[in-house]
């Protein structure tokens, strides 16, 4: 039995050193014990090590498969052999060759997909043992979640989405607090990465939603809020504040984020101004609009916007977004003709005209009546 194992051996080594990736390499190569499997989660198109170590020992043969038998990455005789690498794994795999020599033949992945979902086998030998470790490697997507607000008509709408997600992603929405039911739910990948969109009507009766996005796979929570902020009634040539503050719940403190600050009329939005975090530059593209305090402060970013006019009403939506979250404030903005010289001239030239007309007939009446007084026998007072 010893010496089968060992010529087994041999003959794996010497297919290893010769390059070799025969059928009986296959079925040994299949039947090897593994231990200490390893489950490693990676991010669609970013790069993962799968790891595998090992006894050091000199004249290392390192063998990467997958579950498909198929050759992921080859090395022997100090250095790489990948004539017979999948053609999927080309400039996509590497060892950390410097650290090879310490016991360290895990394998650095780029650029992951889907399809590299999957079991991956590291068989290391040497002249004195050989060992192989079994990776489970699971890929998931978790891009560009985000809420909008949309009206359609005379109706109002929120829209959480998120761009490219795998796998499908658990999606709930609350309604002042409370868990509403389901809304409508669009899907476009037939494989993924998915887009998923969920869509919700807004009614009068809420003041507040909240739409959470998760990745059970990842561990990656996003959460979008709605607030209506209330109605505010203003005279033209006036000036107006809007509020909009981060809440406690999250925090902007190292990192990126972005908000702008919008006018919603007649299904149109308009961009007033915004700031990244980033470049820490307020972009401002109406004149009359001017942030309140200092955006270092990372927290309260209301607005003002001076010189009103009638074509001001409509609404006013803040948005706070980053990668966890979205905040949405939404103000509601109604104009009023201003109560200046232009209104209060022509009722009193008309006051004005009335008192004119009545002090003349007073005169007429007077000036008759001292030519033509009425007294008795016509009796001349004079």
């Amino acid at each position: 039995m010893k010496a089968q194992v060992v010529l087994s051996f041999l003959l794996t080594l010497l297919q290893s050193l010769c390059g070799f990736q025969g059928t009986s390499f296959s079925v040994f190569f299949n039947h090897l014990r593994s231990t200490n499997d390893e489950i490693v989660v990676g991010r669609y198109d970013e790069d993962i090590i799968l790891p595998c170590s090992f006894e050091n020992e000199p004249d290392v043969v390192i063998h990467w498969k997958n579950q498909d038998n198929y050759n992921v990455h080859s090395y022997y005789k100090g250095r790489d052999h990948l004539e017979n690498q999948d053609p999927k794994f080309t400039n996509r795999t590497s060892l950390f060759y410097s650290k090879i020599q310490n016991g360290n033949a895990s394998l650095y992945f780029r650029r992951l997909s889907l399809l590299d979902e999957g079991i991956y086998i590291c068989y290391v030998g040497t002249a004195a043992r050989q060992s192989t470790k079994k990776v489970v490697l699971k890929v998931g997507a978790f891009l560009t979640p985000a809420m909008k607000y949309e009206k359609r008509n005379t109706s109002s709408f929120l829209v959480c989405s998120v761009l490219s997600v795998y796998p499908r992603p658990h999606i709930t929405w609350k309604a002042d607090s409370a868990f509403v039911p389901g809304s409508i739910t669009e899907e476009t990948g037939y494989l993924g990465p998915f887009y998923v969109s969920s869509t919700l009507n807004i009614t009068g009766s809420n003041s507040s939603y909240e739409c959470v996005i998760k990745n059970p796979l990842l561990k990656q929570t996003w959460t979008g809020q709605w607030t209506q902020a209330g109605d505010l009634c203003k005279r033209q040539s006036e000036y107006v504040s809007l509020s909009c503050q981060g809440i406690r719940n999250f925090s902007l403190q190292n990192e990126d984020f972005i908000v702008t600050w919008s006018r919603m009329k007649s299904e149109i939005s308009s961009i007033l101004g915004c700031y990244m975090s980033s470049s820490q530059i307020p972009v401002i593209n109406e004149p009359r609009f001017s942030w309140n305090k200092e955006l270092q402060n990372q927290n309260d970013f209301s607005m003002t916007l001076t010189d009103l006019h009638l074509s001001d009403s409509g609404e006013y939506l803040c948005n706070i977004s980053s990668r966890k979250y979205t905040l949405l404030t939404v103000h509601s903005l109604h104009i009023e003709p201003s109560q200046g010289k232009s209104s209060w001239i022509i009722p009193a030239l008309v006051a004005l005209g009335v008192w004119a007309v009545i002090l003349t007939l007073i005169v007429n009446f007077r000036h008759r009546w001292r030519r033509y007084p009425v007294y008795g026998e016509n009796r001349n007072i004079y």
